[in-house]
């Protein structure tokens, strides 16, 4: 963002203006492995996205036609990874900021020969708006993004009535946003703004959650925190308009 531009928010928001400004992350720098290194140098030509290069054509992408999975905030990418691999007619495209994150899952894909899955290092935000086609994609994946739990950070959340009506329109009719979080709280914040989503069908049977789906990998994280008794809660909502 340039100096002006950063100058032209800051007296907006002085002057009580709403500007959108909500985001995907809040960037975390950190020192890449020389293996994490070596991945992105070697497979970033094949595997990875720009934002720069606006609006993708998935079948130039991927070579075929298979439906398009999009994950916001893949972590160190070892689930995502695993996703691909066990659905191999399904294709994935995961964002991450992280930098030693998407080095970590370029370089799990490379070892175990995933071939349909796609990565970008950018902000999600801007990823969906610039780059994804409307109507393109047969699920959107948020698991475990940042719960801001402190209440006057909870604006600061990426799940907000705004970007639920923006990524309803990238999502094919039949699409799913799914969403998970080990933060009750923000579990019950999700609910609340999905269903007051228009054009949004609840995927849960009691109208609130759903169990795990088999196609979300348990993680080592989740594990441990059933074992010490944290609960983890999914949310599908079907786009049907």
């Amino acid at each position: 963002m340039s100096e002006s531009t950063q100058q032209a928010l800051e007296q907006a928001e002085r002057e009580g203006k709403y500007i959108r400004k909500v985001r995907s992350f809040v960037k975390r720098e950190g020192r890449l492995t020389k293996g994490q290194a070596a991945s992105l140098e070697k497979c970033w030509p094949t595997m990875g996205l720009e934002h720069k290069d606006g609006l993708l054509d998935f079948t130039k992408v991927f070579g075929n036609d298979n439906d398009v999975v999009l994950e916001i905030g893949f972590g160190m990418g070892k689930s995502l990874v695993e996703m691909a691999k066990n659905d191999p007619n399904t294709n994935f495209i995961g964002i991450e900021v992280h930098r030693p994150g998407v080095g970590a899952c370029l370089m799990d894909a490379d070892a175990q020969g995933i071939t349909n899955l796609r990565v970008f290092e950018h902000d999600a935000v801007e990823v969906l708006a610039d780059c994804i086609a409307d109507s393109s994609l047969a699920k959107l994946q948020l698991f475990f993004p940042d719960p801001w739990h402190k209440k006057r950070h909870h604006k600061r959340r990426i799940v907000q009535p705004e970007f639920v009506e923006n990524l309803r329109s990238k999502l094919k009719i039949g699409g799913v946003f799914h969403m998970a979080t080990d933060w009750e709280n923000y579990a019950e914040h999700m609910l609340e703004v999905m269903q007051s989503a228009e054009k949004f069908s609840n995927l849960s049977a009691t109208n609130d959650y759903v169990p795990r789906p088999d196609s979300r990998p348990l993680t080592k994280f989740e594990q441990r925190g059933h074992r010490l008794g944290h609960g983890v809660w999914d949310l599908m909502f079907e786009r049907v308009q």
